[in-house]
């Protein structure tokens, strides 16, 4: 791919891929109705069914295939639940149903980190700043170095080892990171609402904690033991799991990323071009779509973000079919690929790298000039 996959594009180009983008949007909340409802009604319910199943065959996993069983369904509930539910009805994808119960302000998901931090961390900064460096702090997460433009430290020798290690824990990675202990430090937050927010971290932490490690274990009588093994592995399944998506989003090598300069005087095409360029997809069957939250379609995610998750899937060939036109990259590409491509990307931003000529000229006056972050 080269460099520069925007050069040939001009500002009518760009204003008039915002617009197509734009009546797709409104296709889909025109048409979006009753089967959408009954979609996210039926993931919960099997959800549910699935995480009872789970929790009962625990109560008994002293005997190992009722903890295999028990382990393995916990495991896909709390995926289901974080993934294609959480995630995406704290998104406010479901609030038009009008259901308190499926509502972006009233749910509060399997993990430990409160809904509250996320939503500011996630929806509000995530997704307005997307891939630009000093501003997205998903942008490795504060502590990984995935762009040339982000000064190299002797620290980042070791990114390999402790994304590793991070994979495991993931959700304990993301509560501390949603407290923006670093935004304190620059004087962008104030202590006051950092312990505030401390605290409401370990008021959630100690309810998850006590109804995984706790609660079901002593309910479990003789089970204690292999039940509390049980919902230990079932967490660290679904972090590997979450970990592995979500950076398989905006990782892999041709995914874009982009400096303030860049953005400045972003106009509404120009936000769809950046969000098109820094996101990156991932190919599979419609099963492994649900289980990823549809978060596979991260690019029709980041272009759509309060869209109900169900109708990526009949977007993204008419988003890709725009790309064509404009002959810009889509990305895509098995999770296989994509993750090899993501640690890749970790293993080159390790070491010190500078910024290519190119990547220093595509600096331009014209906002849609970009370059890749390689």
């Amino acid at each position: 791919m080269p460099s520069n996959v925007t050069e040939h594009l001009t500002e009518a180009d760009v204003e008039a891929l915002g617009a197509e983008l734009d009546r797709i949007r409104e296709e889909v909340l025109a048409n979006r109705g009753e089967s959408d409802a009954r979609y996210i009604r039926r993931v919960i319910a099997v959800q549910r069914g699935l995480e009872a199943g789970g929790r009962a065959m625990l109560l008994v996993s002293l005997l190992p295939p009722a903890w295999v069983t028990g382990t393995a369904l916990l495991s896909v509930a709390k995926i289901l639940e974080n993934m294609e539910i959480g995630h995406n009805v704290l998104h406010g994808q479901w609030d038009w149903m009008r259901d308190p119960k499926i509502h972006s302000t009233t749910w509060e998901f399997d993990l430990v980190t409160p809904a509250a931090a996320w939503k500011r961390t996630h929806n509000e900064i995530h997704h307005t700043w997307t891939n630009v460096v000093g501003k997205d702090r998903d942008l490795g997460y504060t502590i990984l170095r995935v762009s040339e433009d982000q000064p190299w430290h002797p620290l980042y020798l070791a990114q390999p080892l402790y994304n590793a290690l991070l994979a495991p824990v993931f959700e304990w990675g993301i509560a501390l990171y949603d407290l923006e202990f670093d935004a304190v430090v620059r004087g962008e937050k104030s202590t006051g609402e950092f312990l505030r927010e401390v605290r409401g971290l370990l008021a959630k932490a100690t309810r998850q904690v006590t109804k995984d490690y706790l609660l079901f274990p002593l309910l479990s009588g003789p089970s204690a033991l292999p039940c509390l093994l049980g919902n230990l592995t079932a967490n660290v399944t679904r972090n590997v799991w979450a970990h592995t998506i979500i950076f398989c989003g905006h990782f892999p090598e041709a995914a874009q990323t982009f400096t303030e300069e860049e953005i400045a005087d972003e106009t509404r095409g120009a936000w769809y071009l950046r969000q098109l360029l820094g996101s990156a997809n991932i190919e599979g069957s419609r099963l492994f779509h649900i289980m990823t939250g549809n978060l596979s379609h991260q690019i029709e995610h980041h272009l759509f973000p309060d869209l109900p998750s169900n109708r990526y899937a009949e977007i993204a060939p008419r988003v890709r079919d725009l790309c064509a036109k404009y002959r810009l990259p889509y990305i895509t590409g098995p999770l296989t690929r994509q993750y090899a491509s993501m640690w890749k990307r970790l293993l080159r931003h390790a070491l010190p790298t500078r910024p290519s000529e190119h990547a220093t000229a595509s600096k331009s006056a014209n906002p849609w000039r970009r370059r890749t972050a390689a």
